[in-house]
């Protein structure tokens, strides 16, 4: 059965608490169909935004709304154990109630750089977590064995089965390259889910992609996804799930894609400009191996955005939207400008094989924009 396209806005964690929950209510008002949190990570500080825990944030706004989806998008095994990411999403469950939870992880490479785990740090992957004292799980790092870091890909495939063992309610043994978990089964007696949670992974390489279509619910392509790169993305996806003998169409891709809205088409253009600004330099500076296809596919060179990078290192981010030419930011393809304009891009998105677009919205005023896409945008894709 194919999945119905869906219109959802993503924020980062890096906002104001409160500024946030009042954007995840206009956005349910406003009719969007799902609202995503994104975990932010501490090299945003040097630009006066601080990084929030994302699990923390989400569970507010399970409480503050009542019919909107709310989603990780996404979180990283390598800052929480699968069986602190599974109790996490217990609480999620509890908030949200049936089908309205989504759960994204990631490995965010810059997260492994930042705490210095897995293929990017010295020490072997996932050190910590539970351990056999706290009678749950015990993690299965290689420290001191001279055995080989477990690669991404095994860390995601891995925290998959755990996550879900665990949300099942089974009693589940499990003992992997990367993680080990023991854990009891639930009392029937017990009041907790046994639903499935929909699970995505964010990807922007083919191995990744494949085992989004072949071990979870869906994929989440990162921001600076273009029409060609939904594309070049689905393919993948569509591989890795027919090798698993799923059904393609069942799929869910959705995508961060930049977004502003106004009346005054210059308006949001200037309010794209700077998102675009902030992600353009940190793939640069942050991610570049990772980001190389993203770039391809949108026909940036790092020739075209290294003044942009450079401009968010020394003059923050409304220098570093000055330096995103006309030029540069129809590369980017956002969704923006008036609603007619919006609707188009939107067009293309769906065109190009994406069902759920992850909207983050920037520029002035963003909750009047959320009520203008719910005015002018959304009705069109309900008929």
């Amino acid at each position: 059965m194919a999945v119905p396209f869906r219109v959802g806005v993503l924020q980062l964690s890096m906002e104001p608490i409160q500024e946030t929950l009042r954007m995840a209510t206009a956005c349910e008002a406003a009719g969007f169909d799902t609202f995503w949190l994104a975990e932010a990570y501490p090299w945003w500080r040097k630009h006066s935004m601080e990084a929030r825990s994302s699990t923390a944030l989400t569970a507010l706004i399970a409480k503050e709304t009542q019919r909107i989806g709310v989603g990780w998008g996404i979180i990283s095994p390598y800052t929480r154990h699968p069986i602190q990411i599974a109790m996490e999403a217990r609480v999620m469950q509890d908030l949200c109630g049936k089908g309205r939870f989504l759960l994204g992880l990631g490995a965010s490479k810059i997260f492994m750089r930042e705490i210095g785990e897995g293929e990017y740090g010295s020490a072997p992957a996932l050190e910590g977590g539970a351990g056999k004292n706290a009678g749950v799980a015990e993690v299965g790092a290689e420290k001191g064995t001279g055995s080989a870091v477990p690669s991404p890909a095994i860390v995601m495939r891995e925290s998959l089965e755990i996550i879900r063992g665990m949300l099942s309610g089974e009693p589940f043994e499990f003992t992997g390259k990367a993680f080990s978990a023991s854990v009891p089964g639930l009392r029937r007696d017990a009041h907790a889910s046994r639903e499935p949670v929909p699970m995505y992974i964010g990807a922007t390489g083919p191995v990744l992609q494949r085992m989004a279509g072949s071990h979870a619910d869906g994929l989440l392509t990162a921001s600076i996804t273009t029409p060609a790169f939904v594309r070049y993305s689905r393919q993948f996806m569509e591989e890795g799930a027919r090798k698993a003998g799923k059904d393609p169409a069942s799929l869910d891709l959705g995508s961060v894609i930049v977004g502003s809205i106004s009346r005054d088409k210059s308006h949001a253009k200037d309010g794209a400009r700077e998102m675009a600004a902030m992600y353009l330099a940190n793939k640069v500076q942050n991610i570049r191996g990772s980001a190389d296809m993203l770039l391809q596919k949108a026909g940036l060179t790092l020739d075209e955005i290294q003044p942009i990078a450079a401009a968010m290192e020394t003059g923050g981010r409304q220098a570093a939207a000055r330096a995103v030419s006309d030029e540069v930011l129809a590369k980017v393809c956002p969704i923006a400008g008036t609603p007619d304009e919006c609707i188009g891009r939107l067009e293309e998105y769906r065109q190009a094989g994406c069902t759920h677009i992850l909207l983050e919205l920037w520029g002035e005023k963003r909750e009047e924009q959320a009520w203008l896409f719910g005015d002018a945008v959304l009705p069109h894709f309900r008929r």
